[in-house]
């Protein structure tokens, strides 16, 4: 059972708490998306100023919308298109401080002004990325970074 309350407004604290409070939810027993539900959730729990938090994962061709905490949103990218789509065509993690300032942005929710997108990868194969929207401009800096890459090769270790 959940029960983790958050006990700080340090980021890295809290981002501390959450990487503790992921280890029950992170389990090979539990189906793929059961265990991405459950950690979308915590994640949206954790989060401040966010709005979206979810995941997009890898067809073989374009990345088609996962479990997510959020309104509706698109259910297919292109890659090399938008955040998402860039960010997992580089592999690499992608912050935008401000999404009207990031040429080809997906708007799914008007009310978004910054992302944040971590690609997921195992054995160099591409199973998607986690994608966090936050009404804030410049809500998402390297600390963000550093600690959701943490949270993504804890849910990494845990794939078959």
């Amino acid at each position: 059972m959940f029960q983790t309350v958050k006990t700080s407004n340090n980021k890295e604290e809290n981002y501390e708490l959450l990487l503790n409070s992921i280890k029950g939810f992170l389990s090979k027993q539990d189906t793929f998306i059961t265990t991405l539900s459950n950690l979308s959730a915590i994640l949206n729990y954790f989060l401040t100023d966010i709005n979206w938090v979810g995941f997009y994962l890898y067809d073989g061709k374009n990345l088609t919308l996962g479990p997510f905490q959020g309104l509706p949103a698109c259910t297919m990218i292109k890659m090399k298109t938008g955040v998402c789509g860039k960010a997992a065509s580089s592999r690499k993690s992608l912050i935008v401080k401000d999404v009207d300032d990031f040429q080809d942005h997906i708007a799914c929710d008007s009310a978004s002004k910054s992302e944040i997108v971590i690609p997921i990868i195992k054995n160099d194969t591409l199973i998607g990325v986690l994608d966090i929207d936050s009404p804030v401009k410049n809500n998402f800096d390297v600390i963000d970074k550093l600690y959701l890459e943490k949270v993504i090769a804890k849910l990494v270790d845990i794939l078959d």
